[in-house]
């Protein structure tokens, strides 16, 4: 951990109709959103390479089309939450390059690492912080998160990271190191943000410490290797399971497009949430098209 407190964040109040802040998303494509939450705006996940073959042989990655925004038409960045670092599909050459950029990055401490590196040889400017999971960053820390973050945070903002099981326990390990965020503030929204999970049980335990959320940022589309027989994503049953687990308000499903490996798609998430209210009113799954801001009704 880097420049960060090891206590876990505590699950503001649900807020309902009345949050102070409202919560809104813009999907990018593949796992990338820009979140607005609690006064700060979150890019999750960054790719924003055009339509390229990463690797060679039957385990590459394909991205079969570019970003539905460009990056220099998402405005202004505060925070990157980079749930892995070492597959394109969550951070590509472009989206790493805009990471660096920004005032701030968090992900796992391994990545933290290897992407501070980069800073310190001239090819980014943001600070890098890496957290371990159960541990939170104060975003309203100057001295932690500089003043381009914390000037927009809120007091009591907080980013903790959580469990990520990217793919069947047997193969995780040597996936690498991934996590997902819960985001908290005294009277704001909870958000979830799930990264590259593909485990229900997993997010229960989330929900067992962290209490139930507002909004959960689902990363699905069953994402399948050659090498290895199993979703290494949340498939879309099990989007379905964490989002009742996490007693979520609105769900936001991302990992579902642009990428050719995601074995099941936006419309595989639109079935299985067919049918679900939010106590909000209307659909549990908000409809996020591609490139428009949606706010999100909690």
């Amino acid at each position: 951990m880097s420049a960060s407190s090891s206590s876990p964040a505590t699950a503001s109040p649900r807020t309902g109709s009345g949050s102070a802040s409202p919560v809104a998303v813009t999907v990018v494509g593949g796992p990338t959103a820009l979140l607005e939450w609690a006064g700060l705006r979150l890019l999750l996940d960054p790719t924003f390479d055009p339509p390229t073959v990463y690797g060679e042989g039957p385990n590459d990655l394909t991205k079969t089309d570019g970003p539905a925004v460009a990056s220099d038409a998402l405005g202004r960045i505060d925070v990157v939450l980079a749930s892995h670092h070492h597959h394109e599909d969550n951070l590509d050459a472009a989206g790493r390059a805009l990471a660096l950029a920004s005032p701030l990055v968090v992900t796992t401490s391994e990545g933290a690492r290897e992407l501070a590196a980069l800073c310190e040889a001239g090819l980014g400017t943001a600070t890098v912080i890496g957290l371990e999971e159960g541990e939170s960053l104060a975003l309203s820390h100057t001295d932690l998160v500089g003043h381009a973050v914390a000037d927009h945070a809120p007091a009591g903002a907080r980013v903790t990271a959580v469990a990520a099981q990217h793919g069947p326990l047997e193969v995780a390990d040597r996936l690498g190191p991934v996590i997902g965020f819960v985001l908290s503030a005294p009277g704001e929204p909870t958000v979830y943000v799930s990264g590259d999970n593909s485990s229900v049980e997993v997010v229960q335990a989330i929900a067992d410490r962290y209490g139930p959320v507002d909004a959960a940022v689902l990363f699905a589309g069953a994402a399948r290797v050659p090498a290895i027989d199993a979703a290494l994503t949340l498939t879309a049953a099990d989007a379905r399971a964490a989002a009742l687990a996490l007693a979520a308000r609105r769900v936001v499903g991302v990992h579902v497009d642009q990428w050719a490996h995601f074995s099941e798609g936006r419309d595989a998430l639109e079935r299985e949430f067919a049918g679900l209210e939010s106590p909000a009113g209307g659909a549990l799954l908000a409809q996020t098209p591609l490139g428009e801001r949606v706010e999100l009704a909690l």
